[in-house]
């Protein structure tokens, strides 16, 4: 195998712990989970299953909308999502196994863990999309609706984070009559990740690229936007 097609996929795996952190320490935040996690970790909690394997069965639930709306346009190379899928939801059960603190009462505190996780987050971003094998199956799925409705990718975005935020909340109810996973926090991280994010890139990009390749050889089959 090539061997930066070994480094882009080593830099996109740590991409991936890196946002199960992200995930975790939002978690333990008690301030609510980003939107893109909310409905895996709500589920968890209701039917007391695994979210890391919640998490890789709605991912998959999105690449199987990928294919019903692009049909025969859908490219084969993008059922590697299914396999980073399966990543993703291992280094989730991982990281809520070594990450195992009590969860902290102090306010201060918990916008501490909550800053942490947004750190994660971006960077694990950065690290996947320079890496730029395969979208995540959310991102993917919203590339295929920006396509789709020649909408922008930032107002696809801001649509599909409100809808799964809207199923999270109604799942929640129905099945504890309470708010759980969507707070403060999960709004906050909507409004930051992007601009950390930008930082990052700033900084580190050039960098990572450098350190993949000489050149940055693009294999992917859709490239993603930057805008998180």
């Amino acid at each position: 195998m090539n061997r930066n097609i070994v480094k882009r996929v080593l830099l996109y795996c740590l991409g991936l712990l890196l946002l199960a952190f992200g995930v975790t320490f939002s978690i333990k935040s008690n301030l609510g989970v980003s939107p893109v996690n909310s409905i895996p970790y709500v589920l968890s909690i209701v039917f007391v299953i695994d979210q890391g394997l919640l998490t890789v069965a709605v991912f998959c639930s999105y690449i199987l909308l990928q294919i019903i709306l692009l049909r025969k346009d859908f490219k084969m190379f993008n059922l590697l999502q299914i396999v980073f899928s399966g990543i993703f939801g291992y280094f989730v059960t991982f990281s809520n196994s070594i990450w195992t603190f009590n969860l902290i009462d102090n306010y201060i505190s918990r916008l501490i863990l909550l800053l942490i996780s947004i750190i994660f987050i971006a960077l694990g971003l950065l690290f996947y999309l320079t890496a730029n094998i395969v979208p995540q199956p959310a991102e993917g799925l919203m590339l295929v609706i920006s396509k789709k409705t020649n909408l922008s990718f930032l107002k696809t975005k801001i649509i599909f984070d409100c809808t799964v935020v809207i199923i999270s909340l109604i799942i929640s109810f129905l099945g504890t009559m309470s708010l759980i996973g969507i707070r403060e926090g999960t709004i906050i991280a909507a409004l930051v990740v992007g601009k950390v994010l930008e930082f990052f890139t700033k900084k580190f990009k050039p960098f990572l690229i450098k350190l993949i390749s000489s050149k940055e050889t693009i294999i992917v089959s859709q490239n993603i936007p930057n805008q998180k």
